[in-house]
């Protein structure tokens, strides 16, 4: 099996966005039930960035990790809903630093009025990059990459901002589902089922690097919990 394309190892970048995200109390510790039925040690919830202080942060951290990964894109979408601010924001970041490009997001529902349709924006253009928060089973990105297709635009890129690197599912043996397939992550599954490179700010193992230089720090604590999710859950 080929290495994944998210494969990198910890940057002083990832390392600071941990410790943004954890002061913010956007990623928390304690006992908390995934969307796969998983009782996790942490969760990131990207909701709690919620005020200009905090989204322009997160955008800064956003347009840092893209402007460092190469990665060729000429506009920016938002899946709703959550990828609608943070596509917003990324935008309006990366024109302070010199590279203005446009962007889209769209709608749950089609408008019947006004403007009507999905999307909402700047037309669906060239190779455009979906932004969002996480990826968990990947529909959404699909659902995105199938919309920006059909408008006559290729998607180029996933941008998140934290991989948990955990195995999407636990349905090895189920119908339909290969024994290789159910040890993919969501990033890694997206990336093999759409052929588009995952850029993230962090990862888990940015993480568990982080927990692990606070020593002297009560977040220390957290390590063994978290290590051992990564044990059963991790790829």
């Amino acid at each position: 099996m080929s290495t994944p394309l998210s494969t990198r190892t910890s940057d002083a970048l990832a390392q600071d966005f941990v410790a943004f995200a954890v002061d913010a109390g956007v990623l928390r510790f304690g006992e908390f039930t995934t969307k796969a039925g998983r009782q996790s040690p942490y969760f990131f919830n990207a909701g709690l960035f919620d005020d200009g202080a905090k989204l322009g942060r997160l955008a800064e951290f956003y347009a840092r990790r893209l402007i460092a990964s190469n990665l060729a894109f000429d506009m920016i979408f938002g899946p709703a809903y959550k990828g609608i601010t943070l596509a917003a924001a990324v935008a309006v970041e990366l024109a302070r630093l010199g590279r203005n490009v446009p962007y889209a997001y769209n709608r749950k529902e089609a408008k019947a009025h006004g403007e009507g349709g999905m999307l909402v924006g700047a037309p669906l253009r060239g190779r455009v990059l979906v932004i969002d928060d996480v990826i968990t089973d990947g529909a959404s990105k699909r659902e995105a990459a199938e919309l920006i297709r059909a408008a006559g635009a290729e998607p180029c890129g996933i941008a998140i901002a934290l991989d948990r690197q955990e195995r999407a599912s636990d349905a090895a043996g189920e119908p339909g589902v290969q024994a290789e397939e159910s040890r993919l992550s969501g990033v890694q599954s997206v990336e093999r089922a759409l052929g588009l490179k995952v850029v993230t700010i962090a990862t888990l193992a940015d993480l568990l690097q982080y927990l692990a230089a606070q020593a002297d720090n009560e977040l220390s604590r957290h390590l063994p919990r978290v290590e051992a999710y990564r044990v059963r859950y991790g790829v």
